[in-house]
């Protein structure tokens, strides 16, 4: 709730992960971005990934594309589950 009091009219607030390879730490938090970052402008179940290496220096490769959204997760949690029902002893 105080992030979201925060918030600038310019800015979202995002759940962001970032995955370090040369430590292995994943660090998953909620962000504020600028409406008009990569991260910012993501609309309903959209995801994105900002790749950064020495290559690209402070400019990620992006890639943006629909995430799975709620029926399609919905779906798969419940085959997930008759999957499992269906290994239990009767």
């Amino acid at each position: 709730m105080k992030l979201k009091k925060q918030l600038r009219p310019d800015e979202v607030i995002r759940h962001v992960g970032e995955l370090d390879l040369q430590t292995g730490i994943l660090d998953v938090k909620l962000v504020t971005e600028k409406r008009t970052s990569a991260l910012g402008s993501l609309k309903n179940a959209d995801s994105s990934f900002e790749i950064f290496t020495e290559s690209y220096g402070e400019e990620p490769l992006v890639i943006k594309g629909a995430g799975a959204g709620a029926a399609m997760t919905a779906r798969g949690v419940l085959t997930d589950l008759i999957k499992l029902a269906e290994k239990l002893p009767s």
